[in-house]
């Protein structure tokens, strides 16, 4: 249960060793019989639903173990995304995505994303660099002179999209994007706190690194918006 990349790997190991016997030796016999088969595909899709088999067993046992929980989920990203990015599996076969995007595993992933989400913001604004530019010294670079917090958060944002942007329903992208919208509030609410402690030095540098942090995530923000 604690170990889901052994399995993950060794599927993985099986598609690449096979491919070039599958490709030379039995594909030509297929090709030969007017199939329209594709043995190498066929082969992967066999091995992802002895996947899917495993991950439905294990799955339950696991909802209520953030940490192992979490782990198979991250397995589970880099195994789709290797299956789909170097072997070519198709987006119309079965995934290992459907089984997370079942209701009650895809809420418990919602909680355990959102929760370590949580810690990550507690995390990067209570660092000692949270305020400063980690380009302050490259002028050229750093027009916006963005303050790490604010970088790190968006970063955050990036990380959660290319986290769920493979799910198959279109209705659970859209609750992981309400995620994302509850966490750029909560973050907006923190700057907002940090903000009335500083309104004493209105020109101070961590006032000026709030202005310069809101400014910078609406600017992302927008862009986002735009190349939607």
């Amino acid at each position: 249960l604690n170990k889901p990349e052994w399995y993950l790997t060794q599927v993985l190991m099986w598609i690449g060793n096979h491919a070039k016997f599958l490709d030379d030796k039995i594909q030509p016999i297929l090709d030969k019989a007017g199939s329209s088969v594709n043995a190498g595909l066929e082969f992967s899709r066999a091995l992802v639903m002895l996947i899917l088999e495993k991950l439905a067993a294990d799955i339950p046992c696991l909802l209520y173990d953030d940490t192992l929980f979490c782990h198979l989920v991250d397995e589970v990203l880099l195994f789709e995304r290797e299956l789909y990015s170097v072997h070519g599996y198709l987006s119309s076969f079965p995934s290992c995505m459907h089984i997370l995007s079942e209701e009650s595993c895809f809420q418990r992933w919602l909680t355990v994303e959102k929760k370590f989400a949580l810690q990550k913001m507690d995390s990067m604004l209570s660092s000692e660099a949270a305020w400063i530019s980690q380009y302050k010294d490259i002028t050229d670079v750093d027009e916006m002179k963005v303050p790490d917090c604010a970088e790190t958060f968006m970063t955050l944002l990036l990380v959660i999209t290319d986290r769920y942007k493979n799910l198959p329903m279109a209705s659970r992208k859209l609750q992981f994007l309400g995620l994302q919208k509850e966490l750029v509030d909560d973050f907006r609410i923190r700057l907002t706190q940090v903000m009335k402690e500083e309104t004493r030095a209105s020109l101070g540098f961590r006032y000026c690194a709030i202005l310069n942090a809101v400014n910078y995530i609406a600017t992302v923000l927008a862009d986002w918006a735009d190349n939607v």
